[in-house]
């Protein structure tokens, strides 16, 4: 189909490229870029065991009150705007005093990159405004449509399958628990956890998944 032509040209995982197409009719390309490219890579955020407490402090900034999707892109901007301004010893100096690693923030944004230059091959545009909740979140939802979940006790979610999971400690919804979340992987530790996580409107899901 025309749409698997446009997925095999893209790198990555599938279900990202997916999202970076859905991006562009949805405009929010330029997050999509983001959070596609971060989700490929390790996490650069560090949080070494002797100073967890502090590592924690520092990320909170980038936090948002909703999505660990949207976190990555705050964090990616505050980056941008130091990459421009710092030359580089200075910029390694800033990665170690914000708790991020300098290689893997240099690998996401090689990856960025790459994936920018396949877009404009591609003829997908970048919105030029910022987009809103719903249009980067209606963009994410075709690539984790396996990783819907919805919640069933105070702590519980139930996801496809009915494979019951958790949000994991470390996400910005774990205090607020939403009725319905998406999250980028399900891993399992000492329990089923839902890592990145995000709330959702379950009036998207539908016309989404068909």
């Amino acid at each position: 189909t025309r749409l698997g032509k446009q997925l095999s040209r893209f790198p990555i995982d599938l279900r990202y490229a997916r999202m970076l197409l859905a991006a562009a009719n949805t405009g929010s390309l330029r997050e999509l870029l983001i959070i596609t490219s971060a989700l490929t890579i390790q996490d650069p955020r560090e949080r070494p065991f002797d100073q967890q407490q502090a590592s924690d402090g520092v990320h909170k900034k980038h936090r948002d009150e909703r999505s660990d999707f949207l976190a990555l892109v705050n964090l990616w901007d505050e980056y941008e705007q130091q990459r421009q301004d710092l030359a580089q010893g200075q910029l390694r100096k800033y990665c170690r005093k914000e708790f991020l690693s300098f290689n893997r923030m240099q690998e996401w944004r090689e990856i960025h990159r790459q994936l920018l230059l396949l877009s404009k091959e591609l003829g997908l545009k970048q919105n030029v405004n910022p987009a809103d909740y719903a249009q980067v979140h209606r963009a994410i939802m075709p690539g984790l449509l396996g990783h819907i979940s919805e919640k069933v006790t105070e702590n519980e979610y139930r996801g496809a399958r009915n494979r019951k999971q958790f949000i994991f400690p470390g996400s910005s919804q774990f205090s607020r628990r939403p009725r319905w979340i998406m999250s980028a992987e399900i891993v399992e530790t000492s329990r089923l956890f839902a890592r990145t996580v995000a709330d959702i409107d379950s009036r998207w899901i539908e016309p989404i998944a068909g």
